[in-house]
């Protein structure tokens, strides 16, 4: 198996275990190309999951200290989107990964 292959689907991988960091380390450390773009993207879908984390943060701040609501519902469904969408970048790095280690 190639390198360049193994490097950019330990990218998409690295999801799982190292986060945003290792695209970006690989990002910085190769010179090929295809790798770059595949830990550009792989860093990029690493970072979706964080977009509701100010959605989840002003619906805590607003909920249950202005409000005082007995159920945080605003609350509620941040957090439920955010493991939806947590989810969905999970599998679809998944599939991603998969499909650089199999293709020719």
């Amino acid at each position: 198996m190639e390198t360049r292959k193994v490097l950019s689907a330990l990218s998409y991988f690295s999801i799982m275990f190292a986060g945003f960091i290792f695209p970006l380390i690989v990002f910085f450390a190769t010179g090929d190309p295809e790798v770059k773009r595949h830990a550009k993207s792989a860093f990029l879908s690493h970072l979706i999951p964080l977009v509701p984390v100010p959605f989840i943060i002003f619906a805590a701040v607003t909920q249950f200290t202005v409000n005082g609501q007995d159920i945080p519902v605003f609350f509620m469904a941040a957090v439920a989107i955010t493991i939806i969408l947590s989810l969905i970048v999970l599998i679809w790095n998944i599939i991603k990964g998969v499909k650089v280690l199999i293709e020719e």
